[in-house]
């Protein structure tokens, strides 16, 4: 192949690395399928801006029964969550059960982990909220079913949490993940993640 030729086709390469380099890149989303029997009213978290605090509420069912001795049960389940976005509280999703858990987020502060674990037959018994700074906030009674979501893409935090609930507590729960453009304007990932919020029956 005559130098010029090469020269050209190297040229050409390198253009066409350079466009694909240049194309705008979709800020990635990724959703964690919601866990729990899903019976009840759907919901999904809103709001401007990054979450800077959480509110859970959980319910003590806690009881002694007799079978030869005493023994010890207890029947704890997740009744309410509510998120702050900016300076503004959403809906309480649930209810305000009989204890309630408070976590204020720092500057720089994101939730990039949410686990626990949930019952099949009715509620989210146990929820801890991680965050980047390795802090975390954890209601309810670690027994059950166990379930861990966090985003598929480095860097994304926790926007919105989705699930239904009924008039006692929150009976599933998915966690949807995404960029915050903190220089932007608003919360630019909420229609995005509201499209994967997948119905459950």
């Amino acid at each position: 192949m005559p130098h010029f030729c090469r020269m050209f086709l190297i040229l050409v390469v390198t253009m066409f690395l350079a466009g694909c380099l240049a194309l705008p890149i979709k800020d990635p989303y990724s959703y964690s399928s919601a866990v729990g029997q899903g019976g009840g009213t759907p919901f999904a978290s809103y709001g401007e801006g990054r979450i800077t605090a959480v509110r859970v509420w959980e319910t003590n069912n806690n009881y002694y029964y007799y079978y030869y001795y005493y023994n010890y049960n207890s029947n704890n389940y997740i009744s309410g969550f509510q998120l702050r976005y900016g300076n503004t509280w959403s809906p309480v999703f649930g209810n305000e059960g009989s204890v309630k858990q408070v976590m204020e987020l720092f500057n720089d502060e994101a939730i990039v982990e949410v686990s626990g674990k949930y019952n099949p037959a009715d509620y989210i018994c146990y929820l801890v909220l991680t965050t980047n700074m390795g802090r975390t906030l954890s209601a309810g009674m670690p027994n059950q079913v166990s379930f861990n979501f966090y985003p598929s893409n480095m860097g994304n935090e926790l926007r919105i949490l989705s699930g239904r609930f009924n008039g006692v507590g929150i009976t599933s729960i998915g966690a949807h993940w995404g960029f915050v453009d903190m220089e932007g304007a608003g919360n630019s990932t909420l229609g995005t993640a509201l499209e994967t919020v997948t119905p459950i029956f």
